[in-house]
């Protein structure tokens, strides 16, 4: 009599699902805001939005919740949900606690960097070189997050990784005002190559330097943009 062998392996579907509506317009909406198409104190109008985006009322306002949650955006009674303004202070307390924590990261980083972590900085650091080149403000924001990427995963420090994660949106924001500056991009390019020069070196204390030294300079750039748009 013929017996059926049962097949016990769990049918996993490996397949990728495409992005939600939701998340399409999180990221479109973001992108937006760090462009500069809206303005810190502009009100993002539901009804707008949905007219721009084309898609649903609902979608939009959890796109929105999204970014609140992220502190990009803010929400007040009676106003809706707008782009925050933050006040010198503040964007000065956010460069120190960078400039504190990314130089750290970065000596930590040195100390165990493998090979793959340095190839994506690498590879992160070209494609920044040729953001500045086509003068492509948004491929610089993603190609900077990818440079860090590794060092904040590689620090081996969970704490400094959370810490500049839950800053990460208004981190963004600020350096796509910084690199607004006109031959800032550049400078950044230089700041960068000479923090990866340090880690692949293995010379954690040169990698804290250069670290420190590349936020110091994007707050200083900052605060020029600041000045000018008061």
């Amino acid at each position: 009599m013929a017996t059926h062998q049962i097949d016990l392996k769990p049918r996993l579907d490996l397949r990728i699902s495409p992005k939600t509506v939701q998340q399409q317009a999180v990221e479109k909406l973001r992108e937006a805001i760090l462009a500069g198409l809206f303005k810190p104190g502009d009100r993002l109008v539901e009804g707008e939005l949905c007219a721009m985006l084309g898609i649903s009322r609902p979608s939009v306002r959890e796109a929105l919740r999204s970014l609140e949650a992220e502190r990009l955006i803010a929400m007040a009674p009676n106003r809706g949900f707008f782009v925050p303004t933050m006040s010198w202070p503040e964007i000065e307390e956010i460069y120190k606690v960078r400039a504190l924590l990314e130089g750290e990261a970065a000596a930590l980083f040195t100390a165990q960097a493998t090979r793959a972590r340095l190839a994506a900085m690498r590879a992160a650091l070209d494609d920044f070189k040729a953001a500045v080149a086509a003068d492509d403000l948004i491929a610089q924001l993603a190609s900077t997050g990818r440079f860090y990427e590794p060092v904040l995963s590689g620090c081996g420090n969970r704490i400094i990784q959370e810490i500049l994660q839950g800053l990460m949106a208004r981190i963004t924001f600020l350096r796509s005002r910084s690199m607004s500056r006109k031959g800032r991009a550049r400078l950044s390019l230089r700041e960068m190559t000479k923090i990866f020069d340090a880690v692949r070196s293995g010379d954690a204390e040169a990698a804290r330097g250069a670290a420190r030294e590349h936020v110091e300079q994007a707050c200083a750039a900052a605060k020029i943009v600041y000045d000018d748009a008061a």
